[in-house]
């Protein structure tokens, strides 16, 4: 086997595997390590598999609901068990294909642990126990990240969970507290819920969700207290005291404390790149608050090493690191009009339910830069497809610059919206102003609509609203 190669990358998560093919396609001699899985945690622990179950549950909400789409099924069953295999099925197919893609453009992989050894080498130390060092004009570490842990809430894999105890459960608890309500939590609470247990989430933030416009979160908080969450905002867990098969929560609001006991407790309070046992300190590279410091093209302070994705910084998105890594290695190989990452372009996705999508700035935050902002409305029930789909709940949201007419934000609540959102993406890519948005036909009937109908309620428009 060749210990010497034009790129190596470091992590096979969605920015190495993507970034390790984009190499080879240029011509460049690329391998890869990895430790576990190809397809990191996104594909096996994260957005994949947490997709398929809450694909269950969404068919399970529907067949619940048999009886107002003139259907009878019987009253509804499930087996977690199953639900669970199937998801982990959905994740292996798609870890295969990952190493299809890789032979395929001749990606040489390696299966084991790596570290920086400064000079441009990597020791690697094989799953098989054999040590070699790697060289390489280029290294792209892509190691990807972990869940925070906080002091008094670490996992314990039985009673207090976090993303891969809650991917995986032996038992669909009967009560349940989630610590943190982004994305990760969110996602978790409307998967339990949807399964019947109770459901308390604990946001130390005054709201849900809270990087969304405030208007969508306010929806958001709204729509999950009726489906029966129990959501606690300005809250956070003093204590937590660990029974045989329970846990008594310690909560904090305005210096007043209670105590509410739950079968498990998740922790969903983010996550720290994996900056540890990779020879950071045999180099020149900087990190800063758990995670690598690197420029527009992903340069560290050390000559030819790069970071990306994840363990590079905020947004912590499987979609930026790809695309952070493809820009990383077009810059190495020279492809001219390589431009940097706009990260104010990096569209978020929850899969809640109901879903929640955006892009841009929020209302409060293109104010606060000084925009003088129009803001166009526009609800799912004014929707022919929305009431089609008994759907009828949800909004869409944009933000224009009132003097230039450039759209600035695209906030979105309600069926299909992560499906949607890629329409203002495009827009925003291209520059797209309010004028050519409101004179681009779209289908009928569609939840699309909403979309051009926003856009027209910005500028007092709107027609079916």
């Amino acid at each position: 086997m060749s210990t010497s190669f034009d790129v190596l990358v470091l992590g096979a998560g969605p920015g190495g595997y993507v970034t390790a093919i984009r190499s080879a396609q240029l011509g460049l001699k690329t391998a890869i390590v990895e430790r576990e899985h190809l397809g990191g945690i996104c594909l096996n622990w994260g957005c994949i598999p947490t997709k398929a179950l809450l694909r269950s549950a969404e068919v399970y909400r529907n067949m619940e609901h048999a009886e107002s789409y003139g259907l009878s099924a019987g009253k509804p069953g499930f087996d977690l068990q199953k639900i669970v295999e199937r998801s982990k099925g959905v994740s292996k197919q798609l870890v295969g294909g990952i190493g299809m893609l890789l032979k395929k453009n001749k990606v040489t992989v390696l299966e084991g642990e790596g570290q920086l050894a400064g000079g441009g080498k990597l020791s690697f130390k094989g799953n098989d126990g054999k040590a070699e060092t790697l060289t390489a004009k280029h290294i792209i570490v892509a190691t990807g990240a972990r869940a925070r842990t906080l002091p008094g809430l670490e996992p314990d894999g039985k009673l207090v969970w976090t993303y891969r105890e809650a991917l995986r459960p032996d038992v669909m608890p009967k009560s349940l507290l989630v610590v943190g309500s982004g994305a990760i939590g969110i996602e978790f609470a409307s998967f339990y819920a949807t399964f019947g247990a109770d459901v308390t989430v604990v946001e130390v933030m005054d709201r849900v969700l809270p990087v969304e416009d405030a208007e969508i979160s306010k929806l958001a908080e709204k729509s999950f207290r009726k489906q029966g969450l129990n959501i606690r905002t300005g809250t956070k867990v003093a204590k937590l005291d660990r029974h045989d098969n329970s846990v008594t929560v310690t909560l904090e609001k305005n210096g007043k404390t209670e105590t509410v006991t739950v079968d498990r407790v998740i922790s969903a309070v983010g996550v720290v790149g994996n900056i540890e046992n990779i020879g950071l300190e045999k180099t020149k590279v900087k990190t800063d608050r758990g995670c690598i410091v690197a420029d527009e093209f992903s340069r560290t302070d050390e000559p030819g090493v790069y970071a990306i994705g994840d363990v590079a910084g905020p947004p912590m998105l499987a979609h930026k690191a790809e695309h952070e890594g493809v820009i990383c290695v077009e810059k190495i190989a020279g492809v001219e009009g390589v431009h940097p990452l706009n990260k104010a372009q990096i569209p978020g996705c929850t899969y809640c339910h109901p879903q929640v999508a955006s892009i841009g700035m929020t209302e409060d935050r293109a104010r606060e830069a000084g925009r003088d902002v129009r803001i166009g409305r526009f609800p799912f029930v004014g929707n022919g497809k929305a009431i089609a789909l008994g759907e009828p709940e949800g909004l869409i949201k944009t933000i224009f610059d009132t003097k230039t007419g450039e759209l600035l934000g695209a906030h979105m609540i309600g069926a299909e919206v992560t499906e949607l959102i890629q329409g203002f993406i495009v827009a925003m890519g291209l520059e797209t102003t309010e004028e050519e948005l409101m004179h681009t036909v779209f289908p009928h009937p569609t939840l699309s609509e909403m979309m051009h109908e926003s856009v027209l309620d910005a500028y007092g428009r709107a027609i079916h609203f």
